[in-house]
């Protein structure tokens, strides 16, 4: 007589179980979306830095070759009279041209906002398109204007008959750069902040004229608080191209040589050490401390700007 076996029930997977599988297949597929990024963002940002690091704890010597010395780079470029002089430069650059800059786009920004400027396309391709010149390019062209032998000023002297200011000399060429990076910038930051202003919404302008507000008050109320994000967000975009300043002065010390030395700006410094000094170790050192000191600053006006917007 010949026995069957009961029949084994197998039971479909729970819900439970369903989506814990759905959840885990969709968290590697967000990780698969986000892998190229990451791949390129350590290749070209994390990696560089870590190099840099890693080259700054070692120093390169005639005997010995390559040693490490841990911190000894860093005590060294915190009494570097030259490191130190280069940041003091960019320190006045950025507290003097900075709120400059930020003025004129600002006003620009609002006159054209106002919808009172006439042929307010044209001021608004105007002055945004010195931005879309490279920097190599404005240099070469300020300078030449700037020059007394062959440029508009020297041209101006001979019409004049008079002496005007040497604008390439040691006392003005730090002001005659930061007029070149205003020319440059001003309309980047004119469209961030007339970005901002288009999104205000129209029922607050409206409130205001039943309210018989004036444009000053409109200004002070509604315009300038709504875009108090975008103002932290240029001033610290601002913050780090002055710390960052390198373009304009090197491709101006050609046309002065004595105005703008080798450790003009921080950044120009660590150039010339590892490219012309071949000090790769104590150029690293010198990015890092600049780095850390952009990062630090930029991060407590970005806390500041915050807290006030909030």
């Amino acid at each position: 007589m010949m026995t069957t076996s009961p029949a084994v029930s197998v039971k479909p997977p729970g819900r439970a179980q369903t989506r814990a599988a759905r959840h885990a297949r969709g968290r590697w597929t967000g990780w698969g979306f986000l892998a190229p990024f990451m791949i390129v963002f350590a290749l070209v940002f994390l990696a560089p830095i870590a190099y840099s690091i890693y080259l700054s704890l070692f120093r390169s010597q005639l005997v010995g070759g390559t040693v490490f010395v841990g911190l000894d780079n860093y005590v060294a470029a915190f009494s570097d009279a030259a490191f130190w002089e280069g940041f003091v430069r960019v320190a006045l650059f950025l507290v003097v041209q900075v709120p400059i800059m930020l003025c004129i786009s600002l006003i620009a920004a609002l006159a054209i906002d106002s919808g009172r400027l006439y042929g307010r396309d044209f001021f608004r391709i105007g002055i945004f398109l010195p931005y879309a010149v490279p920097a190599v390019v404005a240099a070469f062209m300020w300078g030449f204007m700037y020059g007394e032998r062959f440029g508009l000023v020297g041209n101006l002297e001979d019409l004049l008959g008079i002496a005007l200011p040497e604008l390439l000399s040691p006392d003005l060429v730090l002001a005659s750069i930061g007029n070149i990076v205003t020319w440059e910038f001003a309309g980047y930051n004119m469209l961030i902040f007339y970005s901002a202003l288009r999104v205000i919404p129209t029922s607050l302008y409206e409130a205001a004229a039943i309210d018989g507000a004036s444009q000053f008050r409109v200004i002070r109320a509604i315009k300038l608080p709504a875009i108090r994000g975008s103002l932290v967000v240029a001033t610290i975009f601002s913050i780090i191209g002055s710390f960052q300043l390198f373009n304009e002065p090197s491709i101006m010390q050609s046309l002065a040589p004595n105005a703008i030395t080798t450790s003009f700006t921080p950044n120009l410094y660590a150039y010339n050490l590892a490219f012309s000094g071949q000090q790769l170790n104590y150029s690293a050192t010198v990015a890092i401390i600049m780095g850390v000191i952009t990062m630090v600053i930029a991060y407590v006006v970005q806390l500041r700007g915050m807290r006030k917007a909030d």
